[in-house]
């Protein structure tokens, strides 16, 4: 627990320090600097944002891909039910990544913040 805390201690002390070394008073960026910052953000945001959606539901469908064939493996006579269920929870997985692809695609051509 000590040494757990003197981490905690000595990283927020290491935060504070550096955020002194990067203080410098910087010129005041072009409308087109401000443009091209903001884009750049937005569009590495986007590239994270459907990253996770992609491994999350990837995750997801694989894990219960492998529930269903376990489930049919030990009763095949409820296969009919199982993969129903299944591929509508497939489904149900699937329009979580295309939800996250819709609000990337609003964040990248819909200009909400108006720059």
């Amino acid at each position: 627990m000590k040494k757990i805390s003197a981490i905690m201690v000595l990283v927020a002390g290491l935060m504070l320090v550096a955020s002194a070394a990067f203080a410098t008073e910087a010129a005041a960026p072009s409308a087109d600097a401000a443009k091209f910052s903001f884009f750049g953000t937005v569009a590495f945001a986007s590239a994270i944002g459907i990253g996770i959606a992609a491994l999350g539901t990837g995750i997801g469908m694989g894990l219960g891909i492998g529930r269903a064939v376990e489930g049919i493996a030990r009763n095949p006579e409820a296969s009919g039910k199982i993969m129903t269920t299944m591929i509508v929870g497939l489904a149900l997985i699937e329009s979580l990544a295309i939800y996250t692809l819709v609000v990337v695609l609003i964040l990248l051509y819909a200009k909400p913040f108006g720059v």
